[in-house]
C-alpha cells in the first residue's frame, strides 16, 4: 500500500444512501483537511434520492459527481446493472488510487466490484459486519462479504468485526481497526441539537426489506399493545414511505391516541428524537450504533444482527419480532429501573471519535494507534440532563 510522497493521492469516496453519507462524511473531512497528502473526490450514486440531499448539506459533502441513478421501485438488480455500468465511465475518467465505499449497500457492492474490475484499490470502511445468514439482512449479508473478499484494505470498526475477517482468512496486513465512523460524525453535530431532553417518549423505526410482510404485522401489533399499556408515553413512528411498511403502521397504529406516525425524519430531527427518547424500537443497523452515544437503550426487532457489541456491552437486546417477546422486552426495560439504568450507563462499544484520522493514516501509509473500545465511556449526552 505504499504510494509516491511526491504526489497527492487521489481518493474517490463512493456513497448512495443516506447512512452511507453520514459515515463517510467524516472520512471526506479527514482528507480535505490533509490537502497536501489526499486529492478526495467524493462521488454520490443518489441510490436514495429523497434522503441523501439534506446529509449532503448538513456535513458539507458537496459530491464532486452525482450520479442520479434511482429511479421509483428500482429492483436489485436494476439497480446494481446500473451502479456498475455508470462508475465503469467514472473510473476510467478518474483513475483513483484508492476507491472507498463503506458498509454493506447495493451501491458500495457495486462500486467495489467495479473497481476490483480495473485493478483499483478498495477500502471498505465498516468492514467485518456478520449475522453469518446470507438472508438476514437481505441483501446487506451478501454485499458486505463480497466487498471483503475484493477489497485491499478492511477497515474494521470493532474488535468482533475484525475477528470475523481473521476467522475467514483475511489477510492481517490489510486488516485496520480504527472504530466507527458513525461516532466521528455524531460528535460533529451533537452539539447542534440543543436541550431535547424529555424521556417521555419511544421511538420507533422499522424499514428493512427483511421486515416486510408479517414480521411488521407483528412488530405494529406489538407497538399498539405497548402503547395501550403505557399510555403516559408517546410512540413516535417516523414511517418509511415504501407501502409495505406505510400500509400496515397506518392500518394498526393509526388511531390509536398516543401513537404518532410521522413522514421520515431528515437526520438531525432523527437525532433530536433519538437523543430524548427513553427507548428506541428499531430494526436500524445504524441507530444500533447511534442510540448508545445518547446512553438510550436499544430494542432490537431483528432475529440475528451484525452488531452483537451492543448486545454484550448491555447496550441493546435483541428481542425478535414476536410480538409477545416484544411486548414483555419493552415493558421490562420501561418499567424496572435498575435495568434501564445498566443499558443506559453501559460502555459504549462502536468509537471514540478518531475513525477517519486513523483511516486517512492508513491510506497514507503511516501508523496509528489502534481503536480500543474499553476505554470509552459512554457518551451519555442526552440522559445526564435527564
Amino acid at each position: 500500500m505504499n504510494q509516491q510522497r511526491d504526489q497527492r493521492i487521489r481518493v474517490l469516496v463512493v456513497y448512495g444512501t443516506r447512512p452511507e453519507a453520514i459515515k463517510m462524511a467524516p472520512v471526506v473531512a479527514a482528507l480535505r483537511a490533509r490537502a497536501k497528502c489526499f486529492e478526495p473526490i467524493v462521488c454520490t450514486t443518489a441510490q436514495h434520492r429523497e434522503l441523501i440531499d439534506q446529509v449532503q448539506e448538513l456535513f458539507g459533502l458537496a459530491p464532486d459527481l452525482d450520479l442520479n441513478l434511482m429511479t421509483p421501485d428500482q429492483s436489485l438488480n436494476d439497480l446494481t446493472a446500473r451502479v456498475i455500468t455508470a462508475l465503469d465511465g467514472v473510473l476510467e475518467r478518474v483513475r483513483p488510487d484508492w476507491l472507498l465505499v463503506q458498509g454493506d449497500t447495493t451501491t458500495a457492492m457495486g462500486a467495489a466490484l467495479t473497481a476490483f474490475h480495473h485493478r483499483i484499490q478498495v477500502g471498505h470502511v465498516e468492514a467485518g459486519l456478520r449475522t453469518g445468514d446470507l438472508t438476514r439482512p437481505f441483501p446487506e449479508e451478501a454485499n458486505r462479504r463480497l466487498i471483503d473478499i475484493v477489497a485491499k484494505a478492511l477497515f474494521a470498526p470493532t474488535a468482533r468485526a475484525r475477528d470475523a475477517l481473521l476467522a475467514e482468512g483475511a489477510d492481517p496486513d490489510r486488516l485496520f481497526l480504527t472504530g466507527n465512523t458513525i461516532v466521528d460524525a455524531l460528535q460533529s453535530v451533537a452539539a447542534t441539537l440543543g436541550d431535547t431532553c424529555r424521556h417521555d417518549e419511544v421511538l420507533v423505526t422499522v424499514h428493512r426489506r427483511e421486515s416486510f410482510g408479517e414480521p411488521i404485522r407483528r412488530i405494529c401489533f406489538a407497538v399498539a399493545k405497548l402503547a395501550e399499556r403505557f399510555p403516559q408515553l408517546r410512540w413516535i413512528y417516523p414511517v418509511h414511505h415504501n407501502p409495505r411498511v406505510r400500509d400496515p403502521a397506518q392500518l394498526i397504529l393509526g388511531r390509536i391516541p398516543n401513537v404518532e406516525l410521522h413522514d421520515p425524519f431528515d437526520y438531525p430531527e432523527l437525532l433530536r428524537y433519538l437523543k430524548r427518547a427513553r427507548i428506541v424500537l428499531t430494526d436500524s443497523g445504524g441507530i444500533q450504533e447511534e442510540a448508545p452515544a445518547f446512553g438510550t437503550p436499544v430494542l432490537v426487532l431483528r432475529e440475528k444482527t451484525e452488531r452483537p457489541e451492543g448486545v454484550e456491552a448491555g447496550v441493546a437486546r435483541l428481542i425478535g419480532v414476536e410480538p409477545e417477546a416484544i411486548i414483555t422486552a419493552v415493558s421490562e426495560v420501561l418499567t424496572d429501573n435498575a435495568v434501564y439504568e445498566s443499558m443506559a450507563t453501559a460502555i459504549n462499544p462502536y468509537g471514540d471519535g478518531q475513525a477517519a484520522a486513523r483511516i486517512a493514516a492508513v491510506l497514507a501509509g503511516e501508523g496509528f494507534e489502534p481503536f480500543e473500545a474499553t476505554t470509552i465511556p459512554n457518551m451519555n449526552l442526552a440522559r445526564a440532563a435527564g
